[in-house]
């Protein structure tokens, strides 16, 4: 298991041309963080959907969009699968016949289906597994990727595309699921705790959008604290809590009103449902 990886700064690796094959949120958003951290050129970008209408702001953008997957990936060196885990199989039966392994390399940020079963379709074509989450649009992103000892150099280059986008950890595939619920569906999780917190802050008075600049930006400075320190979470409330004090009264509530249980009840559903979103064999 590898250690997490800083954002990259500047264009990262050389030219490349990527076709993002699903332009649902979050192939846009992968787009729009690649090309924002230079990673590739517009013109070297094609996002593809049936329906590319629903790409409008994508193409005035000046970012390549289009229906057609199969000469998108032909086209393209890397090609990123993000569709939805029951699209996948006509993908692959569409798209794989033209991809060459000497050429392409494959990363699949689809839910719940393994290196071994693209692999299988894909005919010797490098495959990793990517898990991001939708900040990749603000290059926030955390990242976990996976791919087996033959396809090092996929990885490395996979790698270098989402290190432009956030954070990155290198993880067993066995933990795919678990990165699901943790990263992916963790985006909503915590959203929904700063949301409670505004609701909060207008319940003691302050405005909905000043409760929610407050209750975002604490927030945001909370998780800061803890990566750039290296601290437990323990330890930076210990700095906030004093005997008899608001703030000790204020979590004790929470925790007799379930917050960390069904924070965690939450994260371990989502695991679950993750696991089973992909019916294949």
């Amino acid at each position: 298991m590898g250690a997490a990886k800083k954002k990259s700064g500047g264009k990262a690796g050389g030219k490349r041309r990527i076709a993002i094959l699903g332009g649902g949120n979050l192939g846009q958003a992968l787009a729009r963080g690649w090309v924002a951290a230079g990673v590739v050129a517009k013109t070297d970008l094609e996002v593809v959907r049936r329906r590319p209408e629903r790409l409008a702001e994508l193409a005035s953008a000046g970012i390549g969009t289009g229906a057609d997957g199969r000469r998108a990936a032909k086209n393209a060196d890397v090609i990123v699968l993000a569709v939805q885990p029951q699209q996948i199989q006509a993908l692959l039966d569409d798209v794989g016949p033209v991809l060459d392994p000497k050429r392409h390399r494959v990363i699949s940020v689809v839910s719940g289906v393994s290196i071994a079963v693209l692999s299988a379709q894909l005919r010797g074509v490098p495959v990793v597994r990517a898990m991001p989450n939708t900040a990749v649009s603000i290059r926030e992103s955390m990242t976990c990727l996976s791919a087996p000892p033959t396809h090092a150099d996929a990885l490395d280059e996979a790698r270098v595309l989402f290190d432009a986008l956030g954070k990155t950890l290198v993880i067993q595939e066995d933990m795919m699921i678990p990165a699901t619920a943790l990263c992916a569906c963790g985006t909503a999780f915590f959203l929904r705790a700063v949301r409670a917190a505004s609701q909060g802050g207008i319940e003691i008075g302050f405005h909905p959008e000043e409760a929610m600049l407050l209750a975002a930006q604490t927030a945001r400075g909370a998780a800061s604290l803890l990566q750039r320190e290296g601290s437990h979470p323990e330890a930076e409330i210990d700095r906030v809590t004093t005997p008899r004090g608001c703030t000790i009264a204020g979590l004790n509530e929470m925790e007799h009103q379930g917050f960390s249980s069904a924070l965690i009840k939450g994260i371990l559903l989502s695991a679950e449902k993750a696991a089973a979103l992909y019916g294949g064999k």
